[in-house]
């Protein structure tokens, strides 16, 4: 389909908190290859339907974009780059260097290995559900469970102390910055961050224990096998984000989404073997997920018909193909029954989120142990009142206001 219609500005305009932009549904029909213009002031191709999304995610003419693109600091998948002072860190992000990325990295985010963190993670739901009972309702969900349980999950797998939690968000944010901190806070932040990390890791060095970047960095003394010291830095510090900002914002979303119609969460109650179909629903309905993936074409590639050139960027919105109604049926409507649910939220092809199995269990673990220890939880404000993150790649809610 030919790009006629008038460029819109994206991001696009939000109804509400937790609603998806009516312009959707008007690209995937009537534009699914739309021309959109970027904060920035440049151009790019969106594209809004399942298949096109899926199929150009999976490309590998579809590729990262330079480390001074700010829209692309860090990737979905968790491989981030960061440019800084003039340097750039990055992963592997093709071909044999990128697979060999994830067979190191990959083997600490197994659905095997998550099930065996699987207590010690439901152990630390339980005890900040504690904390937040303590201090009585209302309480704030996001800030009380959201944020620090895949926090100290992570700092705990990369052998780093969570009491730099509020660091690593400040950080976490300046890395995702879309348009909420001016370039000079936004380079500052970044190279605290490298600088910490780049310190933590002289320390695993030095003493090493049982976690990820100990077992990256003694793996990676043998002769050609490995990372380099530039791809540790850049794991370390793209597994610090990706490992709690999008899980701890989903946290919020997910239970948001499944209180703001209480049959929801009534039918949850009566049948809890419907978590894990609950989560993945819950995935595919947010519509709130953020920016989409940019990268950007290293040929031509035809999309819907139209050939885009060699250097168009291209957007992919997973969260607009999640609402495809030639691929899920009542595409609108929140099934937590629905299977199969191949959602794209999780990206598709060789770069698919490595952390998913993680990010998985995290979200199963909360709703689990809230439908058992707060069988009366609800939203302590109208889901209107709730206000949305905005200025970041990574959607979600500033608050989750709950009582019980």
């Amino acid at each position: 389909m030919s790009q006629n219609q008038q460029t819109v500005r994206y991001p696009l305009p939000y109804e509400g908190p937790l609603d998806p932009p009516a312009e959707w549904e008007r690209l995937r029909q009537q534009c699914p290859v739309a021309t959109v213009e970027l904060p920035s002031g440049d151009h790019a191709t969106l594209l809004t339907r399942h298949e096109h999304v899926r199929s150009m995610l999976a490309d590998p003419r579809f590729s990262r974009p330079a480390v001074n693109d700010d829209a692309a600091r860090v990737a979905p998948e968790g491989a981030g780059s960061v440019a800084a002072n003039g340097s750039s860190l990055t992963v592997p992000d093709k071909g044999e260097p990128h697979q060999r990325w994830r067979r190191a990295v990959g083997k600490w985010f197994t659905a095997k290995r998550m099930a065996a963190l699987r207590p010690s993670m439901t152990a630390i739901a339980e005890q900040l559900i504690d904390d937040m009972v303590e201090q009585g309702a209302p309480g704030d969900l996001k800030a009380s469970v959201g944020f620090p349980l895949p926090v100290y999950v992570i700092c705990d797998m990369l052998g780093v102390p969570a009491a730099d939690r509020d660091r690593f968000s400040h950080w976490s944010d300046a890395f995702l910055n879309l348009t909420r901190f001016t370039k000079e806070e936004t380079d500052a932040a970044q190279i605290e961050f490298i600088q910490y990390m780049s310190g933590h890791i002289a320390d695993k060095r030095a003493d090493p224990a049982e976690d990820v970047l100990s077992t990256l960095i003694k793996e990676s003394e043998g002769e050609g096998q490995g990372l380099s010291d530039e791809e540790l830095l850049a794991t370390g510090m793209a597994l610090l984000v990706a490992g709690h900002e999008t899980t701890a914002n989903m946290i919020g979303k997910m239970v948001s989404m499944l209180l703001a119609d209480r049959t929801r969460w009534e039918r949850l109650l009566a049948d809890p073997s419907l978590v894990r179909n609950a989560v993945e629903e819950s995935l595919r309905f947010d519509a709130n997920l953020g920016f989409g993936l940019r990268r950007y074409l290293t040929e031509d590639v035809e999309v819907g018909g139209e050939v885009l050139p060699q250097g168009t960027t291209v957007i992919c919105s997973m969260p607009a193909a999640n609402r495809d109604e030639d691929v899920f049926d009542g595409a609108d409507e929140m099934d937590l029954g629905r299977t199969p649910n191949p959602h794209l939220t999780f990206g598709a092809g060789p770069h698919s989120c490595l952390g998913q199995a993680l990010a998985r269990t995290e979200l199963q673990v909360v709703l689990e142990t809230l439908l058992r220890r707060l069988p009366t939880l609800e939203l302590a404000a109208p889901i209107e009142e709730l206000e949305r993150v905005e200025g970041l790649l990574v959607g979600g809610l500033r608050k989750v206001p709950v009582r019980w």
